[in-house]
């Protein structure tokens, strides 16, 4: 059995590496689809770059749908071309308008606690 399982081994990983980039790429459309239809990040947005964003998610979860069986190397390609479109338009809003009043869907922006980060305090 244990002779099996590493036989398997590489398999796996190559599996999981899939698995992985599909989920990275659906994870940032359906956030990048949340993001925009958000009322509080909408209304700051410009409405041909909603738009934008919009059509570039819908193709994205569709080339998902008709690719469950792709390679990591597409998975990862299209990652990158959703990023490339929508990476530009968030920062651009993000630097447009405080960054209290953008919404963290996207993982863009403060963290939720609105602070700086923990500080480091020195203890003797």
């Amino acid at each position: 059995m244990v002779q099996e399982a590493e036989r398997y081994k590489a398999e796996d990983e190559e599996v999981k590496k899939k698995v992985d980039a599909k989920n990275s790429l659906e994870n940032l459309a359906y956030n990048m689809r949340n993001t925009v239809k958000d009322d509080k990040f909408a209304g700051k947005m410009n409405p041909s770059d909603k738009e934008k964003i919009e059509k570039a998610v819908d193709e994205t979860i569709e080339w998902l749908d008709r690719n469950l069986l792709a390679e990591v190397e597409e998975f990862q390609d299209k990652l990158k071309e959703l990023e490339g479109l929508c990476n530009p338009i968030i920062s651009n809003m993000y630097q447009g308008s405080g960054a209290d009043d953008i919404p963290n869907g996207a993982g863009y922006g403060k963290s939720s606690t609105g602070g700086a980060g923990p500080k480091i305090e020195e203890v003797d």
